[in-house]
């Protein structure tokens, strides 16, 4: 039995010697590399926190410590320590392990969402409790890194954390994990900061060997150690003055830097930080994003950030079997921006995951990455377009609610045409709750001015992106699935307003149902359309490419149909079913609406398919609901036909 088999919670760590905890170590780093290459996930940020996370949970006492993790995509490490290996193999799948902490799981758990930058706050925030109800030996520990650090939210936090003078002194221990990278190598001043910190590092081996030396040469050598390490304010600042001017300025205590990869070395430094009573204290780490597994740190583009199923001995992935929707927007943009020089775009830590390398290779003075930022990202584009440019903002969906005031009051209240492309909107699959993109389309729909697009295939959506980036005077909006795209859906007619009719009700039948598909879910409307029309009722089936505002001519076709059934793949309270419920009230029409759409709840984690499947809409589950709802007439008319042809 290994010794990882053996941890049935972080209370077992402490029984091992030094020898077998680095032993553990690469039982861990041998367990992530095996696990992912077959699940896929975030394997290059864990493979970097092993020793980092061992050392914590060897220093501290989860969970009566808090151990907080910012960004919780490198928790991985945390999970097999707290008594989840057993299960560690279901990672990612349908009812098995999460890929970001859960408290479903594990009390050890404590932040779900992982949207970056937020864990500084929670930790200020449980740490005044645990102060306000007399814990005061409870500790609160934050590791944050992999880019965290570049949002402003956390800047907004250590402010607060340094301005604080209550007494006795809260608890909080902050971890700086710099790995130097978020998806790819961090950017920004603040990244530049703590590059400087890195070569600071030449002060801490002088001090050590300062230590070791003098300490080992009698009275007169300790005399002398002491004088040295009394001058230990004088010598930083003198060896690494940018290193920590800012933390000594905010007024936060602070240790390191640190290998995060000297298991010792980490809990020394961990033991003093605990041991410290005056108030919060930073330990800085510096670690290796991929580190231990040679193919993630030969990896320049991101270190096996996030991967799909690979290899576990070469790291090469399987072959790609199908073009993804990010690829066709990556070639698109590239395309417009060789005509178009006003074009420029913006993103926020993600250029590889949004599609943007081919465009920052060929235009790197028109590309900005602001970091995890997205408030910032969004304002700034404001100012772009105001300057005569046109931006166009690549974000996940799940990361625009993030900015939506900014959307709102910077963007849209200015009129400014900016244009936001969005990434993985809808189900996305295997990252669950906090990465579904199912928000978007419902929040902005109360945005006034602003026109979505949700193409069903590659050639629309090159097509939407380009009628997009005409739009001066407004904000557009073009939100496109995660994976691969489907097969190519052409139109039997387009209307005058740009609706595609992609099936007419049959001259044989009534018009009974009109379908209005949304993005990606054309197949499947074009599925539900046939099972309704072999059961004797009358459909249309369109796609109205710019979802809003509501084309006039999706509304006046309603008219004309008994019901009127929306399939999309947002929420459907405030989606696009509900925007033209009420458009059609607002035109006298009596017209039913049946919104097929995700249901208002923090959806799992699982396929794709899994989770459309969970939210209702499999084509029989759709059927079923638009059978159900039907005018009685119809049902009424069906049945006496079925009863006749039986």
């Amino acid at each position: 039995m290994t010794f990882l088999e053996t941890i049935t919670s972080p209370a077992d760590l402490k029984a091992l010697s030094d020898a077998e905890c680095q032993v553990l170590t690469k039982e861990i780093r041998d367990t992530l590399i095996t696990t992912v290459a077959g699940t896929g996930g975030h394997l290059g940020p864990n493979l970097g926190v092993v020793e980092l996370t061992t050392a914590i949970h060897r220093v501290f006492d989860s969970p009566c410590d808090t151990i907080l993790f910012d960004v919780g995509h490198q928790t991985y490490v945390h999970k097999l320590l707290t008594g989840r290996y057993a299960q560690f193999d279901t990672l990612r799948q349908r009812d098995g392990l999460s890929g970001y902490p859960s408290r479903a799981e594990s009390e050890h758990d404590i932040i779900e969402n992982s949207h970056a930058s937020a864990a500084l706050s929670w930790g200020d925030g449980i740490a005044k409790a645990h102060q306000l109800k007399g814990e005061s030996e409870r500790s609160v520990v934050v590791v944050i890194g992999d880019g965290a650090l570049t949002g402003g939210m956390a800047w907004e936090a250590l402010n607060n954390i340094a301005a604080d003078s209550s007494q006795p002194p809260r608890r909080l221990i902050i971890v700086v994990n710099d790995n130097g990278r978020s998806y790819a190598p961090t950017v920004g001043g603040f990244a530049a900061h703590l590059d400087s910190l890195r070569a600071s590092s030449n002060y801490e081996k002088l001090l050590s060997w300062g230590r070791d030396r003098l300490q080992q040469s009698g009275p007169p050598g300790r005399a002398a150690y002491t004088a040295m390490h009394g001058m230990k304010k004088g010598l930083k600042d003198m060896v690494a003055a940018p290193a920590t001017g800012m933390f000594d300025e905010l007024g936060i205590k602070y240790l390191g830097p640190v290998d995060g990869h000297d298991l010792e070395s980490m809990e020394k430094t961990l033991t003093r930080a605990k041991n410290f009573d005056q108030g919060p204290i930073i330990v800085h780490a510096i670690t290796q994003k991929g580190h231990g597994y040679a193919p993630a740190i030969e990896d320049e583009a991101d270190q096996f950030h996030a991967v799909g199923v690979i290899d576990p001995l070469t790291g090469r992935s399987q072959p790609s079997t199908g073009t993804s929707w990010t690829s066709v927007f990556g070639s698109e943009i590239v395309e417009i921006a060789r005509t178009r020089t006003d074009l420029v775009a913006i993103t926020a830590a993600m250029l590889m995951p949004v599609g943007l390398e081919k465009f920052a290779a060929e235009f790197p003075d028109r590309v900005f990455d602001v970091g995890i930022a997205e408030q910032h990202a969004v304002a700034s584009a404001a100012g772009l377009s105001y300057g005569g440019l046109h931006p166009v903002v690549c974000l996940y969906a799940t990361f625009l609610n993030r900015a939506f005031d900014q959307l709102l009051m910077d963007v849209a209240l200015h009129r400014q045409g900016v244009t936001f492309v969005l990434d993985r909107a809808g189900v996305t699959g295997p990252d669950g709750a906090s990465h579904h993109g199912i928000w978007d389309m419902a929040m902005l729909q109360i945005v006034p001015g602003l026109r979505l697009a949700a193409p069903r295939d590659a050639t629309r959506l090159a097509e939407e992106f380009r009628e997009a980036v005409e739009v001066s005077d407004a904000p557009t909006v073009v939100r496109f699935s995660r994976g691969t795209v489907g097969t190519e859906i052409a139109a039997l007619r387009r209307t005058a307003d740009g609706v595609d009719v992609l099936a007419e009700t049959p001259a044989s039948l009534p018009a009974d149902v009109l379908i209005v598909s949304v993005g990606a879910l054309a197949d499947r409307a074009l599925a539900v359309s046939e099972a309704l029309r072999a059961q004797g009722i009358g459909t249309t089936v369109v796609d109205p490419r710019w979802v809003l505002p509501v084309p006039e001519s999706v509304l006046d076709m309603g008219k004309e149909h008994a019901l009127v059934a929306v399939i999309e793949d947002g929420v459907k309270i405030g989606g696009i079913g509900s925007q033209i419920r009420q458009d059609l009230r607002d035109d006298d029409s009596r017209t039913g609406v049946l919104e097929l759409g995700v249901p208002d709840e923090f959806l799992p984690h699982g396929t794709r398919d899994e989770i459309l499947e969970y939210a209702g809409l499999a084509v029989p589950d759709m059927v079923d609901k638009i059978l159900r709802i039907l005018p009685a007439d119809i049902v009424d008319r069906v049945e006496r036909t079925a009863t006749r042809t039986g």
